[in-house]
């Protein structure tokens, strides 16, 4: 079945397909022998087919029509008629009549009661403001010179200005600075599944990988030396893994579950390596150039 040979060729065996789906091993075996008849539900077995093609990187819907003569559909029972016609006998009593009869009456009603209302309040808001209006306008008069005093007091100087000005430019400078010496992360290319890297401008190269749910990852350098190949998962308390690569060249990283995979170069996250619209693997090439440009 094409669900197999997308597992055995993302090199994964049935137990970290397990540790990854949370189903049994028993179902996955009995999906790739197309032996539906061990599952416990018809639900059941395209519930388990979808979770195993994304493990995999396929596309559910592709395998569900690939497959469609062979995998069982789920469907609802019908209603029987008389149920049906029992129920619509129930569901409109003489007393529900009237009530529909008289509801737009009581609804005119409480239209013409909320239009009186809004009138009456519109009418003593402008009463209320003009008997305000002379008051407020003496009170404004006798605090206008009191308040342009407070003003001409508060004032700063010329020379706070000076001030103040060359601590911002200072701020300023030391903000350039630092982001000439900070290193720098530069994607020299990106498709649907597949991204390269460039780390630059610094001499550490400390990698994390880490999942918000599970997702089985490898890492391997640039002589295809696998590094670290394993399962993620937050529920056995292993989701994530911390590696100093500093001496390495390149490094290439698999992710069978992109949107459940998260990456870090040097603390700082690397948020659009793993793209959460990809349901299925991904790749990413980080190429160090120690303390280059």
């Amino acid at each position: 079945m094409r669900l197999k040979e997308a597992r055995e060729a993302r090199g994964m065996s049935l137990d970290e397909l397990q540790e990854v789906t949370k189903i049994q091993k028993r179902y996955l075996i009995g999906i790739e022998d197309g032996n539906y008849s061990m599952m416990p539900g018809k639900f059941y077995v395209r519930a388990f087919i979808k979770q195993y093609a994304e493990a995999v990187g396929l596309d559910p819907e592709e395998v569900f029509e690939q497959y469609k003569n062979e995998i069982p559909a789920t469907y609802n029972e019908d209603i029987p008629e008389q149920l049906s016609r029992v129920q619509s006998r129930k569901s409109f009593s003489p007393n529900s009549s009237k009530m529909m009869e008289m509801l737009p009456k009581v609804l005119i009603a409480l239209a013409a009661i909320g239009v009186g209302v809004l009138i009456w309040w519109f009418i003593a808001s402008m009463n209320g403001n003009d008997q305000a209006k002379e008051p407020a306008d003496s009170k404004n008069k006798s605090v206008k010179y009191e308040e342009t005093e407070d003003i001409v007091d508060k004032a700063p100087s010329k020379g706070e200005d000076s001030e103040k000005e060359s601590r911002k430019n200072n701020e300023k400078e030391k903000k350039k600075d630092k982001a000439a010496s900070g290193q720098m992360l530069e994607a020299v290319e990106t498709n649907a599944n597949n991204a390269v890297y460039e780390l630059k401008n610094t001499e550490k190269f400390e990698l994390k990988l880490a999942t918000t749910k599970a997702s089985w990852v490898s890492i391997s350098n640039a002589a295809g030396k696998n590094i670290y190949k394993g399962t993620l998962d937050i529920a056995n308390g292993n989701e994530s893994q911390t590696f100093d690569l500093s001496g390495e060249s390149e490094i290439k990283i698999i992710a069978g579950f992109s949107p459940a995979t998260e990456l870090y170069i040097n603390g700082e996250k690397v948020e659009e390596a793993f793209p959460q619209e990809n349901t299925g693997r991904q790749d990413v090439t980080i190429k160090f150039i120690k303390g280059g440009e």
